[in-house]
């Protein structure tokens, strides 16, 4: 894979899921019947793929993103944050005229963890467009999350017959995952993603080298980031924060890392490792702040 031409920006499609976030900053998650009011309230466009789009554009990239979203109130609401956001949206349901998907989110003051209620991509079965191969082909990085996997899927293998460097983010294990790593050079994936008969991130590196992927990582929170390469091996540490919201760090450690893989050439040990760190460190850093957009206003 060639690097960008100098002086252009580097081009990124993200596929997957988008969603409504409706986020309030609680003194601790309530018991059932129980009642309380919310410190501080974010209402924003969120989801992996969405997220880790806004994280490229922010970083410096053109980022398209592929997913479903609809004309419903609701739905045009996440379409505006995200153009504010300077992403660029194929809603593959434009016409749908039900609400979008809605996550519930908690965070606890005290500790910066969230609970999460979402409905996901269920429900929604994506086509791949017709003119999928020319959006990948115009394309320096294709991102996937796996919640739209017959999407995926196809994105992954377009972008792999076009010479485009593709990324997983790892969030868990869906069905059909096991079609979509031979098409993968770069999978970051979490502590949660477990293949059928890992258990430790040792295991999942394993398993994903022996499914066809090169580069791949295992992002654990605070502690060190576990990465593999075809010659090397090794951890990436993780800048020391006072946390006040892990919501939507893995996808903007994502967005960022795509960004730094989408301008660079051949990769080596050296610089999946120096963009790991880059990530890492923008990912922490949004962990210090409410919500899923405050940390850009940092730079």
């Amino acid at each position: 894979m060639e690097p960008p031409t100098r002086g252009r920006r580097p081009v990124g499609l993200f596929v997957g899921l988008s969603t409504l976030d409706v986020i309030q900053l609680v003194d601790h998650v309530p018991d059932a019947d129980e009642k309380l009011t919310a410190r501080e309230q974010v209402v924003a466009a969120g989801g992996p793929a969405a997220n880790a789009a806004a994280a490229f554009t922010h970083s410096g990239g053109a980022a398209r993103l592929l997913t479903a979203i609809g004309s419903h109130p609701l739905g045009r609401a996440v379409a505006a944050d995200l153009d504010g956001l300077g992403v660029t949206v194929s809603d593959l349901t434009a016409d749908a005229v039900e609400p979008p998907t809605v996550s519930s989110i908690l965070v606890t003051a005290s500790s910066g963890q969230r609970a999460v209620a979402s409905t996901n991509a269920t429900g929604h079965r994506l086509v791949p467009p017709d003119g999928l191969d020319a959006m990948v082909a115009g394309c320096d990085i294709v991102e996937v999350d796996g919640h739209h996997m017959e999407l995926a899927v196809a994105a992954a293998h377009a972008a792999r017959a076009a010479g485009c460097r593709t990324l997983l983010d790892g969030g868990s294990w869906k069905t059909g995952t096991e079609n979509l790593l031979p098409s993968i050079d770069v999978a970051v994936c979490s502590d949660d993603f477990h293949p059928p008969g890992t258990h430790t991130p040792a295991d999942t590196l394993r398993f994903l080298r022996d499914h066809g992927v090169v580069w791949s990582a295992v992002s654990r929170g605070g502690q060190p980031i576990v990465w593999a390469g075809p010659d090397d091996s090794g951890t990436v540490d993780v800048p020391p924060v006072r946390v006040a919201d892990t919501l939507g760090a893995g996808d903007v450690l994502h967005g960022t890392l795509a960004y730094r893989l989408a301008v660079q050439g051949r990769l080596t040990s050296q610089r999946f490792v120096e963009a790991l760190r880059g990530a890492a460190a923008v990912a922490s850093r949004a962990c210090a702040s409410f919500g899923t957009r405050a940390w850009m206003l940092d730079g």
